[in-house]
């Protein structure tokens, strides 16, 4: 008798979840015959705002969008550098040349695997204009340590907080630690839309009116007069709509996101795989583990066990050629990452119902790849 197949993950059990309460947001959209910022967007805007615990929240069209924005309305441009981490997707980096300025690529710290503040230090230099830390996989960065950082050296901060709906450091969530934050909606994220999407949140009332404009051709009033070279990258209300539905979500999502990680943690704890940091504030969008025979593990799992995984993110930004710099130096705990992550499934819509089977699954897998 065959396996049912088990996904890595699949947004579309989530809307199936909560589908009554979308289809009545997206008819009254469509009934409402206002589809581009429009009341939706607005009541999105202030309700992540206030959710989050920050000022103002500018809804654009997606992560790499929100990061790109924000970078220019701090000023980055061409002949800055900014500092990030290359164990990411290409999302953060590209946002960066878009804005003309370089990234620097510094290595992660082995436990979190975010970026390390003592390597953000050393590759501080005089074209340096901001730091991008990536909160990954739903794991916070040490934004006290980069905040100090940044204080000393007078840099902006932008947190990519494309994976971490709800993450925290002490209680407070993460986006509000920064001079801005930018989030996505992509559909897998533990808020997504059906879309794509994304914000940009700020407690700077000028930065986030230079936002407002940029997303919208640079339009600075009603008159739609463009006074900067802005773009059109807003968030449509349909998009929104789903948001709203499902932020008041969030947090239960983000429990039972915790409670799947402690039972892969305590049921592979001893089977060699090498585990996310147990860290209380950590929201889990991925659980991904480090295994010397990945691709084995990977092709056990689906094969035998019909269970998906993903590799993320392999190869490591500074590998790709888009990145690829002059004098990069190796950032060794970054590539021995991306050459051993491999996310298992984790959205509670398909971890739940079949997590003893996961985790006896992998364990049977990691047994294999020891023994070949």
């Amino acid at each position: 008798m065959s396996l049912a197949v088990i996904p890595q993950a699949a947004p579309g059990l989530r809307f199936a979840r909560y589908r009554t309460e979308i289809d009545e947001a997206i008819a009254r959209v469509i009934a409402g015959g206002h589809y581009i910022l429009g009341p939706a967007v607005e009541t999105f805007e202030t309700a992540f705002s206030a959710w989050l615990g920050i000022e103002h929240c500018i809804g654009v069209s997606s992560g790499t969008d929100a990061l790109s924005l924000a970078l220019r309305a701090l000023g980055v441009g061409p002949g800055d550098e900014v500092i990030t981490t290359s164990l990411t997707a290409a999302g953060t980096g590209l946002a960066i040349l878009h804005c003309g300025a370089e990234p620097v690529f510094v290595d992660v710290h082995p436990t979190t695997r975010c970026i390390d503040p003592l390597a953000v230090e050393a590759a501080i230099g005089p074209r340096t204009a901001a730091i991008l830390p990536v909160h990954l996989f739903g794991q916070a960065a040490n934004m006290p340590a980069l905040m100090e950082i940044a204080a000393r050296h007078g840099l902006a901060v932008v947190e990519d907080c494309a994976q971490a709906h709800g993450t925290t450091i002490d209680g407070r969530k993460v986006g509000t630690f920064g001079n801005a934050a930018a989030f996505s909606f992509y559909p897998t994220k533990n808020l997504g839309a059906i879309g794509d999407g994304g914000a940009i949140v700020t407690n700077d009332p000028a930065l986030a009116a230079k936002v407002r404009a940029l997303r919208c051709y640079g339009w600075q009033d009603a008159e739609r007069i463009s006074a900067s070279a802005g773009f059109n990258a807003r968030l449509d209300e349909l998009q929104a709509a789903v948001l709203l539905v499902l932020l008041p979500h969030v947090e239960e999502g983000n429990r039972e996101r915790r409670t799947l990680a402690a039972e892969y943690r305590r049921n592979l704890d001893s089977c060699g795989a090498g585990l996310p940091d147990d860290d209380a504030g950590a929201v889990y969008h991925q659980f991904a583990v480090a295994c010397e025979q990945r691709e084995a593990l990977a092709r056990y799992l689906l094969t035998q066990e019909s269970i998906h995984t993903t590799v993320h993110f392999f190869p490591a930004l500074h590998e790709q050629p888009v990145f690829l710099r002059a004098g990069q130096a190796r950032l060794p705990v970054t590539e021995k990452l991306s050459r051993q992550l491999l996310s298992l499934p984790i959205q509670p819509e398909v971890a739940a119902p079949c997590i003893s089977r996961l985790t006896d699954a992998v364990k049977r897998g990691m047994d294999r790849c020891r023994k070949s």
